[in-house]
């Protein structure tokens, strides 16, 4: 099967010949892929394929290419302080693994940190030809084989606390709402306008979604949720499937957002993304709802990848296959960027297990 129709059996809740996959890297990570399969090529990477030129994707057998507009593509954009262009500034913290340093880029600065910054600021436009140069590229190259995702993710919560803080965030949620909204508004509308010119390129999926879960529970309250992030969710798949009612929409939060699920199939939510299963069992999550969602994720970064041995590793993909992947629905692959501190053999196992079991021999 050609990668696009493995993804288009798995999202009509049907078994294709293997599981679909995909996996995405930290720049770090990357590097030693790349040594790994002696690729000589283009060393562009962007963990959400901004500017990529998928070498590495195409070459692992991976079945959907990633192209992404919007404030998530201000990560990792250098190592060293910088001010991205919606005035968030970030700076890079090193960590050590076995495999040499890594780096991430955390934020230390928040535009929007005074009240009154509000008036005066100006978000970037959503709106300028050179954004949308990437995605345009990668349909026309790669559509005919390859399920195309466009990424919109931060989509709401996560922009808008970039800008604010995500502590006066919280407070301004109780304290002050009508801010809060306004803020809110500024990452909605430059996402939704990018999500629709993407659309209208012809993408096969958006991927939307903001990290409102965390390790054991909501990172936000469910009524906090419905208040603030669920009608502009609502509003925002809506205009997408007016403008193509056969586009897939994605959403992604990590952590556990087990009481919000069913309001996020309510809102039009196709896949649900990562399934982190060590916040959620993937198996109990698909039988509650794998009857009205798909799932993409489920391989444990936090743990099995990094920590694990290749049998655990292997053991696995197994039984994610057997259990959430059962009668189709799944796009398998970690529930993160593969860090550096992964070793190459379990990122390996991975993989090798995903392309050589059949549904066939499940």
């Amino acid at each position: 099967m050609k990668p696009r129709e493995r993804i288009l059996a798995a999202l009509s809740h049907e078994e294709p010949d293997r599981c679909p996959m995909q996996i995405s890297f930290t720049p770090e990570f990357a590097e030693r892929l790349r040594a790994d399969l002696q690729v000589k090529g283009q060393r562009v990477h962007n963990p959400h394929g901004g500017g990529n030129t998928y070498e590495l994707e195409r070459a692992l057998g991976e079945d959907m290419l990633l192209t992404s507009v919007g404030w998530a593509n201000s990560y990792y954009q250098q190592v060293g302080p910088y001010v991205d262009e919606w005035g968030v500034g970030w700076d890079a913290q090193p960590y050590e693994t076995p495999f040499g340093t890594g780096h991430y880029t955390e934020i230390v600065a928040h535009p929007l940190a005074d009240d009154r910054a509000i008036l005066s600021y100006t978000p970037p436009d959503p709106n300028r030809p050179e954004l949308y140069t990437e995605a345009a590229r990668v349909v026309r190259e790669f559509k005919d084989e390859y399920w195309i995702v466009g990424v919109t993710v931060t989509t709401i919560f996560e922009t808008a606390w970039a800008l604010r803080g995500l502590q006066q965030m919280l407070i301004d949620f109780v304290e002050n709402p009508d801010l809060a909204d306004a803020i809110l508004d500024i990452p909605y509308r430059y996402h939704l306008t990018a999500a629709k010119k993407l659309v209208e390129l012809g993408v096969d999926m958006i991927w939307i979604g903001d990290d409102v879960g965390a390790q054991n529970g909501m990172l936000i309250s469910p009524r906090h949720w419905r208040r603030f992030l669920k009608p502009r969710m609502a509003n925002f798949i809506s205009e997408l499937k007016a403008l193509n009612p056969a586009i897939k929409v994605a959403y992604h939060s990590d952590g556990n957002i087990l009481p919000i699920i069913p309001e996020l199939i309510e809102v039009g939510v196709d896949i649900l993304n990562p399934i982190q299963p060590a916040c959620m069992d993937p198996a109990e999550i698909k039988r509650q709802f794998g009857d009205r969602l798909c799932f993409w994720g489920s391989i444990d970064e936090q743990h099995t990848l990094p920590y694990g041995t290749p049998e655990d590793v292997r053991q696995e993909v197994l039984l994610r296959l057997r259990t959430i992947g059962k009668g189709g629905g799944l796009i398998i692959g970690p529930t993160h960027h593969v860090q550096l501190d992964t070793p190459m053999e379990n990122f390996w196992a991975m993989v090798n297990t995903i392309r050589e079991t059949a549904y066939r021999d499940l």
